[in-house]
């Protein structure tokens, strides 16, 4: 119950705190793109504030020294709408590869369309990653990281989803790092979940992979298996059981 009540004052100060602040975002599109990205992320700053102080929602990290000092491609496990949040703290500026459905969604979407984003049709197959590659290309060169969560959805603890290519395409065809990600925050905000429980959320950063010489397919498993693994390790449960999201089958990217 106490719990439930904390979610219900942090969900009360969000809705009074994000449609206001969109707007004030929207009134920097002058700015250039890393300007806007500071101010964007400030929204999320204030919020992960909120978390830890009115819901309990900590989190630690592993690896932090395996965080690379040029922009790199972060492929990240997907369980929960914090890692969305967090990561905007814990990694360099950053540029996610999203569906441009969620820059609809009004406050939010308007405000997410400011961070530059890697915004595909998901379901146009080989040209979602040639979308992705000209888009990622172009947001690195201007000193941007660029966040990928394979899975393409949020995914419950203990089990695992189908890794799609575009992460490891994009680094291939662009000689990037990639850093994989793995952590247990599903765990303590499980997908569409109203109610978040305290605790500590583990970050766990792997050293980065250098894709020279290597396949898309062979690097895209190389992640997934340290991923998976990384994530049985920290959240101590059985090793993932394979899903498939219907509405995405046919997703490549």
């Amino acid at each position: 119950m106490i719990a439930f009540l904390r979610s219900a004052l942090y969900m009360l100060l969000l809705v009074i705190i994000t449609p206001p602040y969109a707007i004030f975002t929207l009134a920097c599109f002058p700015l250039s793109p890393h300007a806007r990205y500071r101010v964007t992320s400030t929204w999320t700053h204030i919020i992960l504030f909120l978390l830890h102080h009115i819901c309990g929602l900590r989190y630690r990290i592993l690896g932090a020294e395996n965080i690379p000092k040029t922009p790199s491609i972060v492929l990240s496990k997907h369980q929960s709408a914090w890692e969305t949040l967090a990561f905007q703290k814990i990694f360099p500026p950053q540029v996610w590869v999203l569906k441009k459905e969620l820059l609809r969604i009004p406050f939010f979407g308007w405000g997410l369309a400011m961070t530059s984003p890697i915004a595909i049709d998901r379901s146009a197959g080989r040209s979602a990653l040639d979308q992705v590659v000209e888009q990622g290309h172009d947001r690195l060169k201007n000193g941007f990281w660029v966040v990928i969560f394979p899975e393409g959805t949020r995914i419950p603890p203990g089990r695992k989803g189908r890794y799609r290519i575009g992460g490891a395409w994009l680094a291939t065809h662009t000689n990037t790092l990639v850093v994989p990600v793995a952590h247990n925050a599903g765990e303590l905000w499980a997908r569409n979940a109203f109610t978040k429980k305290p605790g500590t959320i583990t970050v766990s950063i792997g050293k980065p992979i250098d894709p020279a010489g290597m396949e898309a397919n062979e690097l895209n498993l190389l992640v997934e298996n340290w991923i998976e693994n990384e994530v049985a390790h920290i959240s101590q449960r059985q090793p993932a059981e394979r899903i498939t999201d219907p509405s995405t089958n046919n997703n490549n990217a």
